[in-house]
């Protein structure tokens, strides 16, 4: 095939095999950045048209709205920024910025999705949506036991996705651009006459998905058709490679509205068309630069069509585009290329960006060029955060890409079913309280030993906690089989599972929002002495600390000790119950914006934090509590068990002031690096660490205009300050701001 001349490698010839591919025809480069270029004349025009674009969806919200139409691979006309500039084409819609309904999730929010906007559904497809098709957002309300309904109402539970896609199913998007779409077919179309045994209900629906995702790939070739590209055959050339790749990806984002929209891990994949190029001379070292700064063009136009209320919920309405790059393979040499240099150069030409989420896979054995590249751009940008590597890959093999914030999955191969988060802090005010919620005063939880004591005793309350703990997973467990049931049913993500393994490992998240601050409590409970102040009705209402106690964050055992009982006895409990489709359950620490949502949704709790105040985001200690040292913080959240416990990520996120790093760049580089490899050797997941000045941020709030496009780290993504609400603005900075490691 002339497609393959030059690559070396036969098993990935004979099967879909783009791991294979990748080792044995990359190049580690292990040098300096001299060989990078500036941005091209062509993407400087292209880029300087989508600034204003930008500008103008800042103020309005929503730029553009197509109405007369709805979500789908191939429902539109070819879309251009400007055709005359662009090496990689393809949009979401046929305008960039413009937004498209996506009503499989309910034709009620996509009503309440326009309506702020001035904006209006077309009636006949509202109508005949109506009539015709049922949403999963209907399915679920009808499937939702009351207990289920009681949970949420009373912010124990969210359970998303409950009118939007599931968004962390990443496919391999590579596939396409190594085989083609015909030979894809081919294969799922052979994978489907193997699905011919013991035809009960599993096997029923497994053919049903495998020839939609046939239908899928289908409906790709026609939506590539309308840019007179032939998608069919493999790419031939490093422009078409990008370009296959992102037709596949953008038939996912075309279709799917995903809370989470992960691209994969492709820097290392690319490198391998590019150098070829290079070698035979039809490409130039800018225009590989220009190839690589339109594709992250294309990706920080992705949008998506959402209530006003979900927009708050996903501060700055992130899509999550992460792209992971770097990390070691297994005989110990890296993946870092000359590509890997490309993406992350793309901050310098046309400047930082909350998307794509730009993730290092940390080793520290990565050449050390590029770690001190990396370092200088993370405190130049504050847009990219770090996963380990040393931790992951033994776990999840070398060929594996981040989703969302810090979940790890071997690329095409596994699927996470995503949703939401509970409320823990709640749990442990109705293990005080006696099962009932402390806001409503409704009867949550039924059976608990009352707790009459002035003062909080420790051993009932825990016995207690535990018991609410063990009948809130049933719910949760309740509730995520019948939002992925639904899901599968009236909106499966058939663009990316065609580039999923027909036979793939499911997982199923459960997020957990709060732990810091139930920590905290039990640790005041038990050495601080709490005295509780009860309402008329005898419900507690406030909470009186003698004595000072041990807080998580400190490196203090005593305290750190009960994060992971509380995380092992979830866990504990959450492996007894059979989960949907045979999938296995897996403990998130990641917040999206749960902390401060849940936060203002609970009363007061025994850690002194008062009613309604918001929790600390995914892992990180309570704000403010951790003051002595950026050190001990982090060496508090590395203890937080991993493996076999929380596998679906640990977000840890914390501000450190670029004063307590040093003076000089080059001290404040080394200092980074030091910590990033001290946090990641003794065993901590995720980081994100926002250099940032507490006074900077007050200094914006008194001058907005002036450093209107300042991106700070928050919920686990970078975001624009200037998208907080003022309320986020003040939680994030009521958050620590270390001034010394």
């Amino acid at each position: 095939m002339n497609e393959w001349d030059g690559f070396q490698g036969e098993r990935w010839k004979k099967r879909v095999d783009v791991e294979d591919f990748i080792i044995n025809n990359y190049k580690e480069y292990r040098d300096d950045v001299k060989f990078l270029k500036g941005i091209s004349k062509k993407t400087g025009k292209l880029w300087s048209r989508c600034q204003k674009l930008l500008d103008k969806e800042m103020t309005a919200k929503v730029l553009d709205v197509d109405t007369t139409a709805i979500a789908g691979i191939d429902t539109l006309e070819a879309g251009f920024i400007d055709k005359k500039y662009e090496v990689i084409v393809g949009l979401q819609t046929d305008e960039p910025l413009k937004r498209i309904v996506n009503p499989f999730g309910g034709i009620e929010s996509a009503r309440q999705s326009l309506f702020p906007y001035g904006y209006h559904l077309d009636h006949d497809i509202e109508e005949k949506f109506a009539e015709f098709c049922k949403t999963y957002h209907d399915g679920i309300e009808h499937a939702y036991t009351k207990k289920v309904k009681l949970y949420r109402e009373n912010n124990v539970l969210s359970t998303l996705p409950e009118e939007y896609g599931r968004g962390k199913i990443l496919g391999d998007y590579r596939r396409l651009a190594l085989y083609g779409a015909d030979y894809l077919i081919n294969r799922k179309k052979h994978d489907l006459e193997r699905l011919t045994e013991n035809i009960n209900f599993s096997m029923i629906r497994a053919r049903e998905e495998v020839s939609e995702q046939i239908d899928a790939l289908e409906e790709m070739k026609w939506m590539a058709s309308r840019y007179d590209i032939d998608i069919s055959r493999p790419a031939s050339n490093a422009r078409e490679a990008f370009q296959w790749l992102y037709f596949a990806y953008l038939a996912n984002i075309k279709q799917n509205n995903g809370v989470i929209n992960s691209i994969g891990r492709n820097t290392a994949f690319l490198d391998i068309y590019i150098e070829r190029d290079l070698q035979r001379k039809v490409i130039t070292e800018e225009e590989a630069q220009e190839l690589v700064d339109q594709f992250i063009m294309k990706l920080r136009l992705v949008r998506h069509l959402r209530k006003n209320d979900y927009r708050e919920y996903l501060v700055g309405d992130p899509a999550w585009v992460t792209e992971s790059i770097g990390g070691m393979n297994a005989s110990g040499t890296s993946f870092v290329t000359k590509t890997s240099y490309r993406f992350l150069h793309s901050l310098e030409n046309i400047g930082s960006s909350q998307e794509p989420n730009l993730t290092i896979l940390w080793s520290t054995k990565l050449p050390e060029p590029f770690k001190r590249y990396v370092s200088k751009l993370a405190l130049d940008t504050h847009v990219i955060q770090f996963v380990n590597d040393d931790l992951l890959r033994p776990i999840y093999g070398q060929d594996y890409a981040i989703t969302g914030t810090c979940t790890a999955v071997p690329i095409g191969k596994r699927l996470v079913y995503y949703g939401g988060s509970c409320n823990l802090p709640k749990l442990l005010l109705y293990a005080i309280n006696g099962g009932k919620d402390e806001i409503t005063g409704e009867l949550m939880i039924e059976g608990l030993e009352e707790i009459k004591d002035e003062y909080l005793p420790y051993q009932p309350i825990v016995k207690n906690f535990v018991k609410c703990m063990t009948e809130m997973i049933g719910h949760y467990v309740d509730a995520q089989s019948i939002v992925h049931y639904m899901q599968d049913k009236y909106a499966y993500e058939s663009a990316p599972m065609a580039f999923m393994d027909t036979v793939s490992e499911r997982m199923m998240s459960f997020g957990i929002t709060g732990i810091s601050t139930v920590a905290d409590s039990l640790s005041a409970i038990r050495y601080g002495k709490v005295k509780a102040v009860r309402d008329e009705e005898g419900r507690i209402q406030e909470f009186v600390i003698d004595h000072e106690f041990p807080r998580y964050g400190n490196n203090d055992e005593h305290v750190d000790r009960m994060v992971s009982d509380i995380l092992k006895i979830f866990a504990k409990n959450l492996k007894k119950k059979h989960l949907y489709r045979n999938s296995v359950g897996q403990i998130s620490l990641q917040t999206v914006a749960d902390n401060v949502y849940y936060g203002a949704h609970t009363g007061a709790t025994p850690d002194g934090r008062l009613a309604h105040q918001p929790f600390a985001s995914g892992a990180s200690p309570v704000n403010g509590v951790d003051n002595t040292g950026a050190a001990n913080s982090l060496k508090s959240v590395a203890k937080v068990p991993f493996e076999g416990v929380c596998m679906d990520g640990i977000a840890n996120n914390i501000i450190i002031s670029p004063t307590a790093l040093g003076k000089k760049d080059s001290e404040k580089q080394d200092s980074l690096l030091n910590l990033i490899n001290e946090y990641f050797t003794l065993g901590g997941e995720h980081l994100n660490i926002g250099i940032q000045s507490k006074n900077e941020l007050f200094e914006y709030q008194r001058n907005p205009g002036k450093n209107y496009n300042m991106i700070v780290r928050y919920s686990d993504c970078g975001v624009k300050f200037s998208a907080l609400s003022r309320n986020q603005q003040e939680e994030l900075m009521s958050r620590t701001f270390h001034e010394k490691i």
